[in-house]
C-alpha cells in the first residue's frame, strides 16, 4: 500500500527556490531517505509531508499521506517546552500508549523527572522521538533522528526505525550521515538546490551516476588510527572539575591539560557528562567544584564575572546552533555584534563566505537557514572574538559531508585550543591530537588520540570504536 505520494513539489521563499519539482512515492514498511547539502531542501520536503511550511514559504504541487504523521526534528531542543518537565509533557498527549512509546524510544524512566536543558543532545533526541510514537503513525519523517547520538545510541535508534519499517510504519529519513542510511534505508533519493539529482535504491550510494553524489560519498571520513603528535605546553588547565545538577553529580573529578593549536576531543555516550563539561569550561554552568585555567589565569565559574577579554578567551558553538541566534535579527547582524564587542570589529562578511555562506544567505533571518548554515554562522562568530579555546559541541553533526569535510580543514588550522565533543569517532581520529572519554562523569580514559583510538582500555571505549567499526564494515 502507498503511504507517501508527492509530485511536483516546489516551496518558494521570496524569490529564492527552495524545493523544485521533486516527486517521490513510499509504500507501507519502505524507508526513504532524502541525502544533500544543508540547504538543499530536505528539511522544506519533509515538513510538507506535515502539511507544514516555515513562515513566508510558499508550497505548490501534490503531497498525500495516508495516516498520522509522527516527526522527529533536527533540533529537539525546539520541539520541548525549556519550563516543563519531560513527564508532565507526555502526561497530557492523547492517546496512544505512552509508556511503549518510552519504552521504544529507550527513554529512561528517571529522565521524566527532569527539565530539557537537563538533558543532553541524545537524551532529547530520543524523548523526541517517543513523541512521535505516541499514537502509532502510519508515517514517521525523521530529521537527523542520530544528530548527537554516540555509536551504541546511534544503533540502537537505527534498530528502533527499522523495527517500525517491519512493523509496516513508512519512514522518510532525512540525513547527512551515509553509513545511517545505508543501515536503514531501502531508497535514496538525492537532491542539491532543491532539485533530484538521481534516486533509485540504496545501493546507488556504491555506484553513484551523478558526480554530486560521489563526491558526497567519496567526503565521508572514516575512523582511523591517527600518527602521534608532540605535547605541547598546556594553554587550558581543568583541576578537579566535580559539577552537579540540584543534588545529582554529573561529572567527578576530572583533571585535563590541553596546549594552543590542539584539539581535545570529548566522547562518550549521551549523558555522560560531555556537554556539561563543556558549558562548565565556558561559564554555562557554575555549580562545579575545582578550577578552569586559561594561561595564567582561573576563570570565574560564571559567565556574568568573566570580563570582556575572559569571555573572548573561551568560545562556545553549540550543538542547537538556532537556540544561539536572536529570530529577530538577521545572521550577519549577529556575527557582527561578536565582532565589535569581542574581536577588532572586522572580517563578518569574509568569515561567512570562507564558509560557504554568501551575503544574501545571512542577511536573511535565522529561520530562513538550515540547521547546517546556521551551525557554519555559529563557528564563524565563535572565531571573530579570537578566542584562546573554541569549545565545539557536535557541530559537525548536522552537516554533509563535503561541508564538514571542509569544516574539518579549518579546525584543523587553527591556533587556538580546540575541545571538540562529538560522537564521530571518524571526525575525531580525523582531528583530535588528544581524546578524553567519559562514561557516568567520570574520565575514564584520556591520552593520545593515537593510543586511546588505536588501543583502547576500557570497556566504554572499545564499546564505542566497535559500534563504529562496525557501521563502517556494513558500507
Amino acid at each position: 500500500m502507498t503511504v507517501v505520494h508527492v509530485e511536483d513539489l516546489r516551496a518558494v521563499a521570496g524569490e529564492r527556490v527552495l524545493v523544485d519539482g521533486v516527486s517521490f512515492a513510499l509504500s507501507a514498511g519502505r524507508v526513504l531517505a532524502l541525502v544533500g547539502a544543508s540547504g538543499s531542501g530536505k528539511t522544506t520536503t519533509g515538513l510538507a509531508l506535515l502539511g507544514e511550511h516555515a513562515p513566508g514559504v510558499t508550497v505548490t504541487g501534490r503531497v498525500s499521506v495516508a495516516g498520522r504523521v509522527g516527526f522527529v526534528p533536527q533540533q529537539p531542543a525546539g520541539a520541548l517546552n525549556p519550563v516543563r518537565r519531560i513527564g508532565g509533557v507526555f502526561r497530557e498527549i492523547p492517546g496512544g500508549d505512552v509508556a511503549t512509546a518510552l519504552r521504544r524510544a529507550r527513554v529512561p524512566v528517571e529522565l521524566l523527572r527532569r527539565f530539557p536543558h537537563e538533558l543532553s543532545g541524545g537524551q532529547q533526541q530520543r524523548v523526541v522521538l517517543a513523541q512521535a510514537l505516541v499514537g502509532d503513525p502510519a508515517l514517521v519523517v525523521a530529521d537527523e533522528p542520530t544528530t548527537g547520538q554516540d555509536p551504541i545510541t546511534r544503533a540502537e535508534i537505527v534498530d528502533e526505525l527499522a523495527s517500525l519499517a517491519a512493523q509496516g510504519v513508512a519512514v522518510v529519513l532525512l540525513t547527512h550521515d551515509l553509513d545511517v542510511m545505508r543501515a536503514l534505508a531501502d531508497e535514496v533519493v538525492v537532491l542539491r538546490n532543491g532539485r533530484v539529482v538521481e534516486a533509485g535504491p540504496v545501493g546507488l550510494l556504491d555506484r553513484p551516476r551523478e558526480a554530486y553524489t560521489r563526491d558526497l560519498v567519496a567526503a565521508q571520513p572514516r575512523v582511523t588510527v591517527p600518527l602521534p603528535s608532540a605535547l605541547r605546553s598546556p594553554l587550558l588547565q581543568v583541576r578537579g572539575l566535580t559539577a552537579r545538577h540540584r543534588k545529582t553529580v554529573v561529572l567527578r573529578d576530572v583533571d585535563l591539560d590541553l596546549g594552543a593549536g590542539e584539539c581535545l576531543a570529548v566522547v562518550g555516550r549521551s549523558g555522560s557528562g560531555k556537554t556539561t563539561l563543556a558549558r562548565c569550561l565556558a561559564g554555562l554552568h557554575a555549580r562545579y567544584a575545582g578550577s578552569v585555567r586559561v594561561g595564567d589565569t582561573v576563570l570565574p565559574k560564571s559567565l556574568r564575572r568573566r570580563t570582556r577579554s575572559q569571555l573572548a578567551a573561551v568560545q562556545y558553538v553549540f550543538q542547537d546552533p538556532r537556540s544561539s541566534f536572536d529570530p529577530r535579527r538577521t545572521v550577519l547582524e549577529q556575527v557582527e555584534r561578536t565582532a565589535v564587542r569581542l574581536g577588532d570589529g572586522t572580517g563578518a562578511l569574509d568569515g561567512l563566505a570562507a564558509v560557504g555562506l554568501d551575503e544574501a544567505t545571512v542577511r536573511r533571518r535565522p529561520g530562513a537557514l538550515s540547521g547546517g548554515e546556521l551551525q557554519r554562522a555559529a563557528l564563524v562568530r565563535a572565531l571573530l572574538a579570537r578566542p584562546d579555546v573554541l569549545v565545539c559541541d557536535e557541530i559537525t553533526s548536522g552537516l554533509d559531508t563535503l561541508t564538514q569535510a571542509s569544516l574539518l580543514d579549518l579546525l584543523a588550522g587553527l591556533p587556538c585550543a580546540v575541545v571538540l565533543v562529538s560522537h564521530d569517532l571518524a571526525v575525531v581520529a580525523r582531528l583530535a591530537d588528544r581524546v578524553a572519554v567519559l562514561h557516568q562523569g567520570l574520565l575514564v580514559e584520556h591520552g593520545s588520540a593515537g593510543d586511546v583510538l588505536g588501543s583502547p582500555t576500557h570497556p566504554v571505549t572499545i564499546g564505542l570504536l566497535g559500534r563504529a567499526m562496525e557501521q563502517e564494515n556494513k558500507t
